[in-house]
């Protein structure tokens, strides 16, 4: 039990400058305000295990600052929820030592205060944008794992594969960001946080970085089915990657919207399949 402690107490010291950095990087002043007030919290805890203990802790400098450069990186939301997601864990802990030590209890109600106040504050730009990045994402995926697809049976010929991709990738991505600026116009008078420029970035970048994602495979190797193969797996990876940071973000099923994604977007390419193999045949293409 004591070694349980002990790992707790360093997990509470380590949290507390987690909480601290984050709220210095916080723009948001009732953000920065509430992630202080936590900080101070996980202090209070450490100290309480530290009496019973009688050590000092050194703190996880790995763990802090693989939290500091997520939130950096990928939005306070996606961080802050992967921080209480361990807290599972912790309340588990809480319950094991109740009994000896009653002020475990009140600790653990504390951290699921944590989390409710989190779930309020949580409201950064990344998510703040999920709907322009899902825009270009999700249009990028379903219409070029089709058209590569298509593409494949049509042709056999990757550099043609390839740079016919791209070139479309391209022109769609521009069209892509008029239409996320246009959209975002819409939502404008209900969403002052949203600028449709911003909106418009976001949903053109994220298209043509999936295209050249998918497109990369056709421009490595020669056989056209390999590479198929490739990009489909590259498809899946790029749905996987993106429906976990939304299901951290925004705390929702992770398997019911991946299969949703994954369904969907593998269902135009094996339509297209068919489609590409009975343009070639009929057209007599043959490249």
């Amino acid at each position: 039990m004591e070694k349980d402690i002990f790992k707790q107490q360093t997990n509470e010291l380590t949290e507390h400058i987690i909480y601290a950095k984050l709220a210095e990087m916080s723009k948001d002043e009732k953000n920065k305000k509430i992630l202080k007030r936590i900080s101070e919290q996980e202090a209070e805890h450490y100290e309480f295990w530290k009496s019973i203990t009688k050590k000092e802790s050194v703190p996880d400098r790995w763990r802090i600052k693989r939290f500091y450069y997520l939130a950096r990186f990928f939005g306070l939301s996606f961080s802050l929820r992967l921080l209480e997601m361990g807290e599972q864990e912790a309340s588990k802990f809480y319950e094991s030592i109740a009994k000896e030590y009653p002020e475990a209890m009140r600790i653990r109600q504390e951290e699921i205060d944590h989390e409710q106040k989190l779930i309020s504050i949580l409201n950064d730009k990344p998510l703040q944008y999920a709907g322009s990045i899902v825009l270009g994402l999700n249009d990028a995926l379903v219409e070029f794992t089709g058209t590569l697809a298509g593409l494949t049976f049509a042709f056999s010929n990757n550099r043609i594969i390839g740079a016919t991709g791209l070139i479309m990738g391209f022109a769609a991505s521009l069209s892509m960001a008029a239409s996320g600026y246009l959209s975002s116009r819409e939502e404008e008078d209900t969403n002052e946080d949203i600028n449709p420029v911003t909106a418009a970035i976001y949903t053109g970048i994220s298209y043509i970085l999936t295209v050249v994602f998918l497109v990369f495979p056709y421009l490595i190797q020669d056989n056209p089915y390999i590479a198929l193969g490739m990009m489909l797996v590259i498809t899946v990876l790029i749905i996987a990657a993106y429906t976990y940071y939304i299901s951290v973000a925004k705390a929702i099923s992770f398997k019911k919207r991946f299969i949703e994604m994954a369904v969907i977007s593998l269902g135009v390419a094996a339509i297209s399949f068919g489609i590409g193999t009975i343009i070639k045949n009929l057209f007599g293409v043959d490249v």
